[in-house]
């Protein structure tokens, strides 16, 4: 969890869609940012949260996940992070993201190739990047941003660019998200 107080925690990079992994129009009224991490338990809880939140507000949202891998506590997410963004590299992000926190029990390298498969990646190119680890660079860079925005673990919210320091259980955050709309 984090620390400090959400007013004078900004995020310092802002919403791209070059760059982020995005679910919604980036002109919605509310942009969500979570930075997390495919191995962590907490940012496991949050995935159907999220999920559950964004279907019930529809286009008033813009969700975007950010890699923040805790390679310390968890050895898998940082392979996990590579493996989302090599399915990002064939536009399936959104369904790899899916399936690794609804498996998130088994992330060694051949189960993330398995899910490589079910979700109808070309497998071979997916190999080949993963073994030449093509998205670590990538990953390094949405690390940095987070330390930079002051993300201290997983997951971290920031809602239309600053940290939301609140519960983020479905009923708090979901009236957190209303009501900056209203006041928007």
């Amino acid at each position: 969890m984090t620390k400090g107080k959400s007013k004078d925690v900004k995020l310092t990079m802002p919403v791209s869609k070059s760059n982020d992994h995005i679910q919604g129009s980036a002109d919605a009224p509310v942009i969500l940012v979570e930075y997390g991490d495919f191995e962590c338990p907490y940012t496991r809880q949050a995935f159907p949260i999220v999920k559950e939140i964004r279907a019930r507000l529809g286009d008033t949202i813009c969700f975007v996940f950010r890699n923040f891998p805790l390679n310390e506590i968890h050895p898998h997410a940082e392979h996990a992070a590579e493996a989302a963004e090599a399915a990002a590299a064939q536009n399936k992000f959104w369904q790899m993201h899916d399936h690794l926190f609804e498996h998130q029990e088994a992330l060694d390298d051949h189960h993330l190739t398995v899910y490589a498969l079910r979700i109808g990646l070309d497998t071979d190119r997916f190999k080949r990047e993963m073994s030449e680890h093509i998205y670590a660079p990538a990953l390094m860079e949405s690390l940095k941003d987070g330390i930079k925005s002051g993300v201290e673990g997983t997951p971290t919210f920031f809602l239309n660019g600053v940290r939301y320091e609140g519960s983020w259980d479905s009923a708090t955050l979901l009236k957190r998200i209303k009501s900056s709309i209203k006041h928007r």
